[in-house]
């Protein structure tokens, strides 16, 4: 079995400078860490006034890199997402790089805009380039997008189609805080008016990470019980539309993460069931049958968990 390895000082680092401004949500926070690390982007849900927005733009600031927010409004235009060509009367051009060219790109209650506006997102978070008027764009690098939106079907809101959501790697929910949390939030609520970290990380460290956790050994048995796992969401019966092959590469991709962040350089299947619903959840679609009865996508997913086989120690 290989042997156990340090994640280094930075991942703690940028957990510990986002968690001076934002109370609890260490479960959020960590997958924010775990798509930062694996090349993945995050879409955080929840209702207004649960930190959403200070979470995606705190963890930015630690980061490091250029960070940049798009509120998304009705009548946002997908040029105001990606830019355009500035065409002036002696016929010369120039490009105006719109905000997606950034390290980390904060998409601000991004169901409150229109799905050809959210279209606008998607080459960059797949390709990590950007193409207009046939010519390509490459954004940041690394590059990682958070998006927020509240719960879908609320008023003033634009469901996220099916391959909009498939982009991202997790979704997340940002509950309200416990009473504890919310006295040291009051405790501590001028500190919010101007909330500030400094980066502990850079580009290059990110991207240097990113290589590193790469060696990290997932065993044969491992990889044959994510995609067990997977397979079993996509063929339940009461599953209208499972999870594409995205989500077989989330729950690798971050099980890697997790092991190294735990200094292991080798998966346990239990980094694939700690990131199951985060990975899997959003990627499901049920029966109408099954919805009236109950049934929920977490439900299947914990079934599915319940039901596979976990590959024995090699």
């Amino acid at each position: 079995m290989p042997k156990s390895s340090s994640p280094g000082p930075i991942p703690g680092q940028i957990l510990e400078a986002v968690s001076r401004i934002v109370v609890g949500k260490d479960e959020v926070k960590r997958l924010l860490l775990t798509a930062l690390l694996s090349g993945g982007h995050v879409l955080i849900e929840g209702m207004a006034g649960t930190a959403k927005t200070l979470l995606g733009k705190t963890f930015a600031q630690a980061i490091g890199g250029e960070f940049r927010r798009i509120q998304l409004t009705p009548d946002l235009l997908p040029t105001d997402v990606t830019g355009f060509y500035l065409y002036r009367p002696d016929g010369t051009s120039q490009f105006i790089r719109g905000p997606i060219f950034a390290n980390v790109v904060l998409a601000d209650e991004l169901n409150r805009t229109t799905p050809r506006t959210q279209a606008a997102f998607l080459e960059a978070m797949a390709e990590r380039q950007v193409t207009i008027e046939g010519a390509a764009h490459p954004v940041g690098a690394p590059f990682m997008v958070i998006a927020t939106q509240l719960p879908s079907g609320a008023p003033g809101t634009y469901p996220l189609t099916d391959v909009q959501v498939d982009r991202f790697m997790f979704r997340a929910w940002s509950d309200y805080p416990t009473a504890d949390e919310e006295a040291r939030i009051a405790a501590n609520v001028d500190l919010l008016d101007e909330p500030h970290v400094e980066a502990v990380a850079t580009p290059e460290a990110i991207l240097a990470l990113r290589e590193e956790i790469k060696r990290v050994h997932v065993a044969d048995g491992v990889r044959r019980y994510i995609v067990a796992l997977v397979n079993a969401i996509r063929h339940d019966p009461d599953v209208l539309i499972g999870p594409g092959p995205r989500g077989t590469i989330a729950l690798l991709k971050g099980s890697r993460v997790l092991a190294f962040l735990e200094g292991r350089d080798f998966v346990l299947p239990d980094d694939v069931k700690v990131l199951a619903a985060p990975a899997l959840v959003h990627r499901v679609h049920m029966k109408a049958e099954a919805e009236m009865d109950g049934v929920t996508p977490l439900t299947l997913v914990d079934k599915a968990l319940r039901g596979t086989a976990v590959p024995r120690p090699a």
